[in-house]
C-alpha cells in the first residue's frame, strides 16, 4: 500500500514545522487528547514515517488539523514529533497558525484570533495579518509552573547540578550556571545533546511529575540550558532539548513558558514582565507574564508567547510499504 501525505512546510524561528494537510488519519470526534491516545495506539506509524529519516531528520516538528470537540474552539491540533506526540507545542503553534491561515485551511470566527483545542488544555492566539501574510503570532500558552526548585541530580561526566522541574505544557529541567555548569560558551550542539540525554535519564531515576489536572501528562522529557543573552536587547539565552537527539532552533514555545514559570516561582518575574528569550541561532520569542495561574496546589502563570514563522514550501510525501524504510529509522 502506498500512502499520500500532503505536507505544508514552514520553521518557526528557524525551527522546522510540517503541517499535515491532507492524508492524517480519520479519528473519532472526542477530545483531542483521547484522539491524541487512539493516535498514539493505532497511527504513530504516520508520525515516525513523517518526522524521522529518511523524510524527516532528528529535529523534525510537526502538527496535522482535526475538527474541535470544544464548541470554544476554532480547530483541533495534534503535534507530532520525533520525541512523540506531545501535549503542547509553542514552535508548532506559531508555524501552524501561519501556514494555517496563509493557506487557506481554516477560517477563523473572528479575524486575527483563534482558539486551538490542544492535548494540554485550550490555546488562544493572535495574529498579524499583511497582504496575505502572517507577520506574527502570539500564543496564550496553557496554566504554566514551577513543579519544583533545586533538584540535585547527579549527572555522569558532570558531577552534582543543581535543577528545577517547570511545566509550559511539557515538563523541563530548567538549568542555569553554577559550579559544575559554566553556561553555553563553549559548548557545541554535540555537548549540548550528550549533556541533555545524561540529566534526563539521570532524572528519570529520581522523580516523575505528574500534571495535577491530566495524570497522563507527565516525566521531564525536555531540558533547557539557560545563559546570559548575546543581544543586547534581549533577557536571557537558552538551548532546549527534546527527542533523542534534537536542539530547538528557536528559543522554544513551552520551554520559554516553562522558564517563565520557573523564574515567577523564584520570585524573579511577575505579573506583567516581559521575557525576550534569544535562540542559540539568534532568534527571540517575546514573552509575557499575563496572569496569575493556579494547578491543583501550585501557584503559576498565564504565560504568551510572541514570535513569527515562514512558510518554505509545499510537500507531497509517499510511504510506500514496498520501501523497506517506509516508517522511517533514527540513528542512536
Amino acid at each position: 500500500m502506498r500512502n499520500s501525505f500532503f505536507c505544508i512546510d514552514a520553521h518557526t524561528c528557524g525551527n522546522p514545522v510540517r503541517l499535515v494537510a491532507g492524508g492524517g488519519p480519520l479519528l473519532l470526534h472526542a477530545p483531542i487528547s483521547e484522539r491524541r491516545e487512539i493516535f498514539v495506539r493505532d497511527h504513530d506509524w504516520v508520525r515516525q514515517a513523517l518526522m524521522f529519516e529518511p523524510r524527516g531528520h532528528d529535529i523534525m516538528s510537526g502538527a496535522i488539523i482535526y475538527p474541535a470537540y470544544r464548541e470554544d474552539c476554532d480547530f483541533a491540533v495534534l503535534f507530532i514529533e520525533v520525541s512523540g506526540c506531545l501535549p503542547m507545542c509553542g514552535a508548532g503553534t506559531i508555524g501552524t497558525v501561519t501556514a494555517a491561515i496563509e493557506e487557506g485551511l481554516v477560517k477563523p470566527r473572528e479575524p486575527g484570533r483563534v482558539a486551538i483545542e490542544t492535548p494540554a488544555g485550550r490555546v488562544d492566539v493572535t495574529y498579524e495579518e499583511k497582504g496575505g501574510y502572517v507577520e506574527t503570532v502570539r500564543l496564550h500558552n496553557v496554566a504554566s509552573y514551577l513543579h519544583e526548585a533545586d533538584v540535585e541530580v547527579d549527572v555522569p561526566g558532570m558531577g552534582r547540578l543543581r535543577v528545577d522541574l517547570s511545566y509550559g505544557g511539557n515538563y523541563y529541567a530548567v538549568i542555569e550556571p553554577q559550579e559544575n555548569w559554566s553556561g553555553l560558551d563553549g559548548m557545541t550542539a554535540s555537548d549540548i545533546v550528550g549533556c541533555s540525554q545524561k540529566l534526563r535519564s539521570a532524572l528519570a531515576d529520581i522523580c516523575d511529575p505528574i500534571h495535577p489536572d491530566d495524570a497522563r501528562i507527565r516525566g521531564v522529557h525536555h531540558a533547557i540550558w539557560c545563559d546570559l543573552p548575546v543581544n543586547d536587547t534581549s533577557d536571557g539565552r537558552c538551548a532546549v532539548f527534546y527527542g533523542e537527539k534534537a536542539i530547538d532552533r528557536s528559543p522554544g514555545g513551552t520551554g520559554t513558558s516553562a522558564r517563565m514559570a520557573q523564574l515567577y516561582g523564584k520570585g524573579r518575574l511577575t505579573v506583567g514582565s516581559r521575557f525576550r528569550h534569544e535562540s542559540l541561532i539568534g532568534t527571540v520569542f517575546e514573552g509575557r507574564v499575563e496572569a496569575e495561574a493556579r494547578i491543583g496546589p501550585y501557584s503559576g502563570i498565564l504565560p504568551s508567547i510572541g514570535g513569527w514563522a515562514r512558510v518554505i514550501g509545499h510537500n507531497t510525501i509517499f510511504v510506500d510499504d514496498r520501501d523497506p524504510l517506509a516508517h522511517g529509522f533514527q540513528i542512536r
